[in-house]
């Protein structure tokens, strides 16, 4: 998207924030510089926010401002969301003439590569919405605000160690308030980007929250666990296997007796909300001091 991967002047944040670091002639020697912001999120593919892009932008716009002052630099950007203290360099950053221009997402900024009297340069055609008309940018870099998608490997964890994922295949946490680092998993806790798309600091301050409640499971000499669970009764038991699939935790699995295969539950695992009870068709299944 954007020329990205055809031209090697169109760059992500990240890419462009090491070759500030090692201050790379081509960047801090640009006479121009177009950021865009929401690059492959916040659309229908991924409709999420991915929280750091426009901090990111800000922080990389502000160090380029610093040592190239007369550098002319825009970001394009649907909402800028400098939420915090951010705010703060959001300001400093329009105080230091970086220009912010606005863009709806049915009308994409538009880039090609051309020659401006004998000057290669990427020209950015986005639609100002105060002027209301179509502005072209000539810019030496462009840098995309790509977005932050989770682990390729989330799926193969999640059953590893059953655990739910939301929609965006970010881990899900068992309650957003009484158990924002926790899983329904018991001893499985979460914190930084995996959960979702997150500052630092904000995945310093999880990881606190998550090594407390872990802590206060270590703490224990004995670790005790819920009476209420399920148990098969074997004889009624035909091993169809509905139980299993109606299980969100795992806890149910086969093994083979001398009535042939049957269910099992493991007690440490079971939370006892008894989908598998009301899933049996043989009402093998019972949800311990509980009655039907």
């Amino acid at each position: 998207e954007y020329l990205y991967g055809e031209d090697d002047r169109v760059i992500t944040q990240l890419e462009l924030e090491e070759q500030i670091a090692k201050r790379e002639e081509k960047v801090i020697n640009a006479e121009s510089l177009v950021m865009i912001q929401c690059v492959g999120c916040r659309n229908e593919d991924r409709n999420y926010c991915a929280r750091v892009c426009c901090s990111q932008s800000i922080k990389n716009a502000l160090k380029l401002k610093e040592i190239n002052p007369e550098m002319d630099i825009y970001i394009l950007f649907r909402d800028m969301r400098t939420y915090g203290f951010s705010e703060d360099y959001y300001r400093e950053a329009a105080d230091k003439d970086v220009k912010f221009i606005r863009y709806e997402p049915d009308d994409k900024p538009q880039v090609e590569a051309v020659e401006e009297e004998g000057r290669p340069v990427l020209r950015v055609t986005v639609t100002d919405p105060i002027l209301g008309q179509k502005l072209a940018i000539d810019a030496d870099l462009l840098a995309l605000a790509a977005a932050v998608i989770p682990s390729a490997t989330s799926n193969e964890i999640s059953q590893l160690f059953k655990v739910s994922l939301g929609p965006d295949d970010f881990f899900k946490e068992a309650h957003v308030k009484l158990r924002p680092v926790e899983f329904s998993a018991e001893g499985v806790y979460l914190c930084g980007i995996t959960h979702y798309p997150k500052h630092i600091p904000e995945a310093i301050n999880q990881a606190y929250g998550a090594a407390g409640r872990a802590l206060t499971l270590l703490s224990h000499d004995i670790v005790t666990v819920s009476g209420s669970v399920c148990e098969v009764d074997e004889k009624k038991c035909m091993g169809c296997g509905a139980c299993i699939s109606a299980c969100t935790y795992g806890a149910i699995e086969f093994r083979e007796t001398r009535q042939g295969k049957k269910a099992v539950v493991n007690p440490v695992i079971c939370k006892g909300d008894g989908l598998c009870n009301a899933m049996c068709p043989t009402g093998a299944i019972a949800l311990k001091h509980f009655t039907d």
